[in-house]
């Protein structure tokens, strides 16, 4: 998840949905000692350990830290909840001349 997706989605998303997305990342991340996308000093599992393990649904998280939690595992969120991509313009192909001797 790119740091601006997950700065959009920080704003709105409910703790439900964050146990949802905590769910789908512990059965899918499949390396949990790949460098983690919040601190490059962490692994995964590091940042499941701080971010996820004591997660409670009753507390009010501040909106960095929802940030933090949705910029780690936010791949792990269903579709409806990105941002849609913009469609990219297709190209037009170069204009193209013979040269002239």
């Amino acid at each position: 998840m790119n740091k601006k997706d997950a700065k959009i989605i920080a704003k709105f998303i409910t703790n439900q949905q964050l146990v949802d997305m905590f769910e789908a990342a512990k059965n899918g991340v499949e390396d949990w000692t790949k460098v983690s996308t919040c601190n490059k000093g962490f692994t995964k599992g590091v940042a499941w350990n701080i971010l996820a393990k004591d997660f409670d649904i009753t507390h009010q998280y501040h909106n960095l830290a929802k940030y933090n939690m949705v910029h780690e595992f936010g791949d792990f969120l269903p579709p409806e909840m990105k941002p849609a991509k913009p469609l990219k313009m297709k190209q037009k192909p170069p204009t193209h001349q013979d040269p002239q001797f």
